[in-house]
C-alpha cells in the first residue's frame, strides 16, 4: 500500500525508557503535524534509573512519571502492551497481547537484558537496589561484613553505578564507625576510562581519598561467595561479599536483526536498523557499546531527525556523534564528567567538581531533561499549594 503523502507519517515507538520518551518529544518539536506518534509499552511509568542507587542512602526518592500523563501531554497515543515480534515485510509489529500494529516508521527502544556475570556474586539490579543495599548496610553495621569486592566484569556498557555504590557504602560505614574494606576490581584500564585519562585519574583519586582500593585491567573469576580470582597475576582475594555489575545483552525478538556480539541491534549512523526498511533503533538495545541514558537520548534525537525529514518536515538528517556526560555521586562533592567518545576512551575530556548539594541532572537529554524538570517543578508547586491551606486551617481563630 502506498502512503498518502498528505497524511501524517504513522510512527510507532516501542519502549518506555529514555530513548523512547526522548524520541517522542523530539518528534513533537522536529516533525510536529507531519507525524502521528504511538507509544507501545507495558510499563506504567517512567523511572529515572540513575537516581535509584542513592535512595537507600537517603538521597531522596527516585523520580517517577506516569506514561499515561506523558502521552496525554505530548499528544501521542499510548498502547499498553509489549513488543513481541516484527513483520518487516508487512511493516507491522505484533504484541504479546495479540495486537497487530502497522506503521510507516518504527523505533525500537526496548532496552537491554541484564544477566548476572557471576553465579556467586550479588548482582547490581537497580529495580531491587533498596533491598540489596539495605541488606548490605545492615550486615556492615552488625560487623558481619568487613570486606567487600565490587566488580566491573567488562570494560564497556556503563560501570558508573558501581563507583557510586562503593563511595556511598564506604562513607556510610565510616559515618557509622564501622571497619570496612572495599576493593573495586575492573576490566577497565582505569576507573571510568571511557571518559579519558583525566577522568580516570580524578575518579581514581576520589576512590583512594575515600579509602577504596582499585585494581584495574583485571579479569575476574568468582568461584564461591567469598573468593575473587584476579588475572593477570593469579591472585586470590578473600572477602565477605562480592558485588558485581551485570552483563548486558540485546533483546531477542523474531524479525529483528541481532549482532554477533551480545545480540544487540545493528544500526547505522542515522539510527536505521540494518537490513530493515523504515525501522530505527535507539538506546541500550543497539550495538553501540556504551549503555547510558545520555547516549540513548542522543541516538533518539538522531532517529527523530531522520524520521522528521522523511515525513517532509524542514529538518536535516543528523549523524550520531556520541558525547559522554555524567555526574558521579557518592563523594563529598559530585563530579561532572564530560568527553567526546572515541573507541574505548574519551577525548576532549572535562572534569568539574560541583558544589556540595548541587542538583545536577542525571538524565542528560535535550528534550526529556527539561520536560522532567518542568514536571518536577509543577509537582513541588502543587505540594506547596496543598500545604498552605492545611497550615492556614491549623491556626486557631481569634475571637474578638
Amino acid at each position: 500500500m502506498v502512503r498518502d503523502a498528505e497524511q501524517p507519517l504513522e510512527v510507532l515507538v516501542a519502549g518506555g525508557g529514555v530513548a523512547a520518551l526522548e524520541t517522542v518529544l523530539a518528534l513533537n518539536v522536529l516533525a510536529g503535524e507531519h507525524v502521528r506518534v504511538r507509544l507501545l509499552t507495558a510499563a506504567p511509568e517512567f523511572v529515572s534509573r540513575p537516581l535509584r542507587i542513592g535512595e537507600p542512602f537517603g538521597r531522596g526518592p527516585t523520580q517517577r512519571h506516569s506514561l499515561k500523563e506523558f502521552a496525554a501531554t505530548t499528544g501521542s497515543a499510548l498502547i499498553e502492551d509489549q513488543f513481541e515480534w516484527l513483520d518487516g515485510e508487512e511493516k507491522a509489529v505484533h504484541t504479546s497481547g495479540g495486537q497487530r500494529l502497522p506503521y510507516d516508521a518504527l523505533v525500537l527502544a526496548t532496552g537491554a537484558r541484564a544477566r548476572p556475570a557471576f553465579r556467586y556474586a550479588i548482582t547490581v539490579d537497580d529495580t531491587r537496589i533498596a533491598g540489596l543495599v539495605g541488606s548490605l548496610l545492615s550486615d556492615i553495621e552488625r560487623s558481619r561484613i568487613r570486606s567487600l569486592a565490587m566488580v566491573v566484569p567488562t570494560p564497556t556498557a556503563w560501570p558508573l553505578p558501581i563507583y557510586e555504590l562503593a563511595l556511598m557504602t564506604k562513607r556510610h560505614a565510616d559515618a557509622q564507625g564501622c571497619d570496612l574494606r572495599i576493593t573495586v576490581i575492573t576490566a577497565e584500564t582505569a576507573p571510568l576510562a571511557m571518559f579519558g585519562v583525566l577522568a580516570g585519574l580524578a575518579v581514581g583519586k576520589l576512590l583512594t581519598d575515600n579509602g577504596i582500593h582499585v585494581i584495574a585491567s583485571a579479569q575476574v573469576g568468582v568461584p564461591d561467595p567469598f573468593t575473587v580470582f584476579i588475572r593477570p597475576g593469579q591472585r586470590a582475594l578473600r572477602v565477605d561479599r562480592v558485588v558485581a555489575m551485570p552483563q548486558l545483552f540485546g533483546p531477542p525478538a523474531a524479525g529483528v536483526p541481532s549482532g554477533a556480539v551480545g545480540g544487540f541491534i545493528p544500526v547505522d549512523s542515522h539510527g536505521r536498523v540494518r537490513r530493515l526498511r523504515d525501522v530505527y533503533a535507539a538506546g541500550d538495545a543497539t550495538d553501540f557499546p556504551v549503555k547510558h541514558g545520555g547516549i540513548a537520548a542522543q541516538q533518539a534525537d538522531v532517529v527523530a531527525a531522520s524520521i522528521a525529514a522523511s515525513a517532509g518536515a524542514p529538518v536535516n538528517k543528523a549523524r550520531f556523534q556520541p558525547g559522554l556526560d555524567a555526574v558521579l555521586l557518592g563523594g563529598e562533592r559530585p563530579l561532572h564528567l564530560r568527553a567526546q567518545y572515541s573507541g574505548e576512551h574519551g577525548v576532549h575530556a572535562h572534569v568539574d567538581i560541583l558544589e556540595a548539594g548541587a542538583v545536577a541532572p542525571k538524565v542528560n537529554a535535550r528534550y526529556l531533561a527539561p520536560y522532567l524538570a518542568a514536571r518536577e517543578a509543577r509537582r513541588r508547586l502543587d505540594r506547596q499549594r496543598a500545604v498552605r491551606p492545611a497550615a492556614a486551617a491549623s491556626v486557631p481563630a481569634v475571637v474578638g
